[in-house]
């Protein structure tokens, strides 16, 4: 009995473990409910639509970005130029007291004699001449022009670009290529007669392009003009590597009016053009650029024949690297066919030094 009795009592495992494996599953099956039940929403997919509004955006933002540095360090020269100005005006003041006082000296003393006098007098009326030009130079602070340009139909243009610096070089391409935008057209007039050349449509544009320059430059800062085709030379004969005067209104005209007669031609070379920039002391703190296209000359030899795309690619990467840096670089490009990869160069040229780049139209300026 007592056997019997012991079997009855004893726990059967295998009905245990049915029981445990009920219960672990239906708590799974309680788990995997609350996981999906409270899964968070799934995110919408990233469309190349949204990517692109993001990269606008993206540019938007950069390009104010250089706008504002570029007006910054524009405020920033005209600061300046307003300094340097009124400076040079307290010194001829001064100077002007000195030769007033030397007068009243000569007046009260035994010492008359007329040519004196009349030499300090004539010099008194210089002075006072050049304090009244210099005081409406710094009162304007660089925003009145210094010769006369008018467009046709009087208009007035937009361009972004702002004439500032204490040192302003003008760099003026005057190679064949100049005469016009397509191959065919430049070889015709070439052989033209010598006033058709001058008055190429392309030519008179580029002429009329320094001219607005020119008559746009500050007038407490210095200028050079240098025109560059195989070989680089000063615009004004004799002031190669000399800074001139705005302020010196003849001289700008003439500067003006030798590029009227000057006939484009030969090939182009930048590199020899950067170098003769280089030699400049003190360097320019703004440059202005007009040209075509790349360049199809280097110092290392000529090249003959044609040269090929990716040579005059070349050809402008090795001048590049002879200009100083830290001078911005303003780009002015005239049309010419079968040069596609200029545009694209020059503008990276101004982006990367802190210039600005147009092709302006056809009625500009």
């Amino acid at each position: 009995m007592s056997g019997a009795a012991g079997r009855k009592r004893a726990v059967d495992p295998i009905s245990m473990s049915f029981l445990d494996v009920i219960s672990c599953g239906f708590g799974a099956v309680i788990l995997l409910f609350m996981l999906m039940h409270h899964a968070p929403d799934p995110l919408p997919p990233v469309t190349d639509q949204a990517n692109a509004e993001v990269a606008l955006l993206d540019q938007d933002i950069q390009s104010g970005q250089n706008a504002l540095v570029r007006v910054r360090n524009t405020i920033s020269d005209v600061d300046q130029q307003l300094v340097e100005a009124q400076g040079l005006a307290r010194r001829i003041e001064e100077e002007l007291n000195t030769r007033r006082e030397e007068l009243a000296s000569v007046e009260d003393s035994t010492l008359t004699e007329q040519e004196v006098i009349a030499r300090l007098q004539a010099d008194i009326q210089s002075l006072e001449e050049e304090v009244e030009r210099l005081r409406a130079a710094a009162s304007d602070a660089g925003g009145n022009d210094i010769r006369a340009f008018m467009g046709d139909g009087n208009r007035q243009y937009l361009t972004g670009l702002i004439l500032g610096g204490s040192r302003i070089l003008i760099l003026v391409d005057v190679s064949g290529s100049m005469l016009d935008a397509t191959i065919v057209n430049i070889i015709r007039r070439r052989n033209m007669p010598v006033d058709q050349q001058l008055n190429a449509r392309k030519w008179v544009q580029v002429r009329r392009t320094v001219d607005w320059l020119t008559a746009r430059l500050p007038p407490p800062s210095q200028y050079q003009i240098y025109t560059f085709n195989n070989q680089t030379r000063a615009l004004l004969p004799g002031t190669d590597g000399r800074w001139l005067e705005v302020a010196d209104e003849p001289q700008l005209q003439n500067a003006v009016d030798l590029l009227a007669q000057t006939v484009p031609s030969e090939g182009t070379n930048l590199e020899t053009l950067f170098t003769a920039v280089k030699l400049l002391d003190p360097l320019p703190d703004n440059i202005y650029l007009i040209t075509d296209g790349l360049p199809t000359l280097g110092s290392r030899g000529s090249n003959a024949g044609t040269v090929t795309g990716r040579q005059r690619e070349e050809l402008f990467d090795r001048a590049v690297r002879e200009l100083p840096a830290g001078i911005p670089v303003n780009v002015i490009m005239a049309p010419l066919e079968g040069d596609p990869m200029a545009p694209a160069l020059y503008w990276q040229l101004a982006l990367r030094t802190g210039g600005s780049f147009m092709i302006p139209s056809d009625d500009w300026p």
